[in-house]
C-alpha cells in the first residue's frame, strides 16, 4: 500500500491509463492510509468512500473497455472544505452550515469530477476561511504531519496536510492571503497561487476582485500541473477568467536555470520575519549557489509599509462585507471572531477607504514590476515563522513584534496577492527546528507557464542537494497530539462517513 499510496499523480494517472494499476485498488490504498494517518492530523474531513468505490468501479471499467480518459481519471481527489461539494457535507467550517448538504458541485470540482477524479472527502480549513490555522468548531484542528502539536497552516491545510501524508494524490486549494502558499510551505508540498483569471473562481463574492483565486496543491510541481491543466479555462461565473490553453501547463517548456537571473528578499522590506526563518533563508540562498546566472539580494520598494497592510486590510474586509452580509444581519453570533472581525472591520470603512485602496493596489502593482526589468524570478520565505502550537490562533507576536491583527503574520504572501502576480512556494528542506521550510517562487506578470517550469527545474535541483530537497514525514512516528486536534469542536456533525447526511438550511455565504 505504502508505494501505491507515495506515487505521484502523475504517474498514478500514466499507470491507470496503461492498466497497470486499478482506480479501484488505488482507492481503497488510499481510503487504508486515510483510517490509518487522518486519526493523527485531523485533514481529512466528511467523506463519501461509498459513493466513491461506486465512481471508481465505473472508472476501471471505462479503462477495460479501452474508452477515452480525462487527465485525473482515477485519481481519489480531497476538496477543501471551501467548495460547496455535491451530496457531500460542506460546512466550510462553522456551526450554521453544520449539516449542509450542496445538490451540485461548486464549477472547481465540477471540472475536476469530469476530469474524471475521484471525490473521495473534503479537507479541513479555519472558519469561512479566515486565518492560516485549520482548525473550527465543526471539525477540530488539523495538525502539522511533521508535529500533530504544530499547525499545518490554512486556509488549505487539510490539503497540505493530506498531501503531505499521502492520504490523497490530488487536493484543491485557494488563496486570499496566502492560503494555498502558507499550508503548502508548512507541510512539505508545493502550493500554486495562479493568476488571476487561470481558474475561474465563481464563489467569490466580488467577480471583478483579483485578491482571490483557486488552485492547485500537490506533492510535485508536475501533480499541480496536473491539477491546473484540468481546471483552468473561462467561465462566466467569474469574469476575470479568459481563454486560455489548459494543456500547455501539462509540459511547460524547459528552463536553463543557469540562463535565469533571481533576485531574493528576506522581508519585502515591509514584514516581521523570525530570525529562525532569516536565517533559514540565508542558508537556501547559499546552497543554491550556481543555479542561477545571478542570484542578488534586491530592496523592494511596494510603498510605505503601512500603506501596503493598509490597502489589504481594505481589500480583504470589502470581500468578506460582500460574502457574509445577509448571514451577519440574520445573526452576528453565527459568525465565528474571525469572520466576524473581517465584517466589521468592513462596515466601518467607507467608499473612500475603497477607493484608495483600489488605487494604492495600481500603485503596489507598478512599483513591483521594477523588479522584472532586471530579475526573472523574485524569492522569498514563504512564511515568516516555523510551525507553532495549532493551540495559538495565530502568531500574535514576530521577533519581538506584536501583531496587530489574526492575519498580519500572513504579509509575505498578501503582499504578492496584492500585486497580482503568480506564486508557488516550493518545499526547500527543513529549518533549524526540523520542520519544514517554503520557499515562495514569484513569476512575471501573468507568467503561469514561465513560473511553472522554473518552479518545476529547481525541485529537480533541489532533489540533488540535501539542504534542499523536499522533506517527507515520517508516518511510524506520528503520535497522537495533546490536546486532542478535536478539542475546540462544541457539537459533532452529522456522520463524517456519510454521502448524504440530512439537508439543513443554511445561510448564503462564500
Amino acid at each position: 500500500m505504502s508505494s501505491l499510496v507515495e506515487t505521484p499523480a502523475v504517474e498514478l494517472r500514466r499507470l491507470i491509463g496503461a492498466r497497470q494499476v486499478s482506480p479501484v485498488e488505488l482507492l481503497e490504498a488510499c481510503i487504508a492510509r486515510i483510517e490509518q494517518v487522518n486519526p493523527f492530523v485531523n485533514a481529512v474531513t466528511a467523506t463519501c468512500f461509498e459513493r466513491a468505490r461506486t465512481e471508481a468501479k465505473a472508472a476501471e471499467q471505462a479503462v477495460m473497455r479501452g474508452e477515452p480518459l480525462g487527465l485525473l481519471h482515477g485519481l481519489p481527489l480531497g476538496v477543501k472544505d471551501l467548495e460547496p461539494t455535491a451530496g457531500l457535507l460542506s460546512t466550510m467550517g462553522t456551526p450554521s452550515l453544520r449539516n449542509h448538504v450542496p445538490s451540485a458541485d461548486v464549477e472547481l470540482v465540477r471540472r475536476l469530477r469530469a476530469a474524471g477524479a475521484i471525490v473521495a472527502g473534503k479537507t479541513n480549513v479555519p472558519e469561512m476561511g479566515a486565518g492560516a490555522n485549520s482548525r473550527n468548531p465543526v471539525w477540530g484542528a488539523t495538525g502539522n504531519p511533521f508535529d500533530p502539536n504544530l499547525n499545518a497552516g490554512g486556509s488549505s491545510g487539510g490539503s497540505a496536510a493530506a498531501l503531505a501524508l499521502d492520504m490523497l494524490p490530488v487536493c484543491t486549494g485557494s488563496d486570499t492571503g496566502g492560503s494555498l502558499r502558507i499550508p503548502a510551505a508548512k507541510c512539505g508540498v508545493v502550493g500554486f497561487r495562479p493568476s488571476p483569471g487561470v481558474v475561474p473562481s465563481v464563489r467569490k463574492p466580488l467577480g471583478w476582485s483579483p485578491i482571490s483565486v483557486v488552485g492547485p496543491m500537490g506533492r510535485t510541481v508536475a501533480d499541480a500541473c496536473l491539477q491546473l491543466a484540468a481546471s483552468a479555462g473561462p467561465h462566466a461565473g467569474d469574469p476575470l477568467s479568459h481563454p486560455l490553453d489548459a494543456r500547455a501547463f501539462l509540459d511547460p517548456k524547459p528552463l536553463d536555470l543557469s540562463r535565469l537571473r533571481v533576485a531574493w528578499t528576506e522581508d519585502f522590506g515591509l514584514c516581521d520575519v523570525d530570525p529562525v526563518v532569516r536565517r533559514a533563508m540565508r542558508e537556501r540562498v547559499d546552497a543554491m549557489g550556481g543555479l542561477f546566472s545571478a542570484c542578488d539580494p534586491v530592496r523592494v520598494d511596494l510603498g510605505a509599509p503601512a500603506d501596503v497592510h493598509r490597502c489589504f486590510d481594505v481589500l480583504r474586509a470589502e470581500a468578506f462585507v460582500a460574502g457574509m452580509r445577509e448571514a451577519y444581519e440574520k445573526d452576528p453570533s453565527s459568525l465565528g471572531p474571525n469572520p466576524r472581525a473581517n465584517y466589521e472591520m468592513g462596515v466601518r470603512m467607507s467608499l473612500l477607504d475603497s477607493a484608495w485602496a483600489l488605487a494604492e493596489q495600481t500603485r503596489i502593482i507598478a512599483r513591483f514590476q521594477r523588479l522584472f526589468d532586471d530579475y526573472d524570478l523574485v524569492l522569498s520565505p514563504t512564511t515568516p515563522v516555523s510551525p507553532f502550537p495549532w493551540t495559538l490562533a495565530y502568531a500574535a507576536e514576530i521577533d519581538g513584534r506584536a501583531q496587530e491583527n489574526y492575519y498580519r503574520w500572513l504579509a509575505l504572501t498578501y503582499v504578492i496577492t496584492l500585486t497580482t502576480h503568480p506564486a508557488i512556494s516550493l518545499p526547500c528542506g527543513v529549518d533549524e527546528r526540523g520542520l519544514p521550510f517554503g520557499l515562495q517562487v514569484v513569476g512575471p506578470f501573468r507568467g503561469d507557464l514561465r513560473l511553472l517550469a522554473a518552479a518545476q527545474a529547481m525541485e529537480q535541483a533541489f532533489a540533488a542537494r540535501p539542504l534542499l530537497r523536499r522533506p517527507r514525514p515520517d508516518v511510524a512516528r506520528l503520535r497522537a497530539a495533546t490536546p486532542a486536534l478535536d478539542s475546540i469542536v462544541t457539537a459533532p456533525p452529522a456522520d463524517r462517513h456519510a454521502s448524504t447526511p440530512t439537508v439543513a438550511a443554511a445561510p448564503s455565504v462564500v
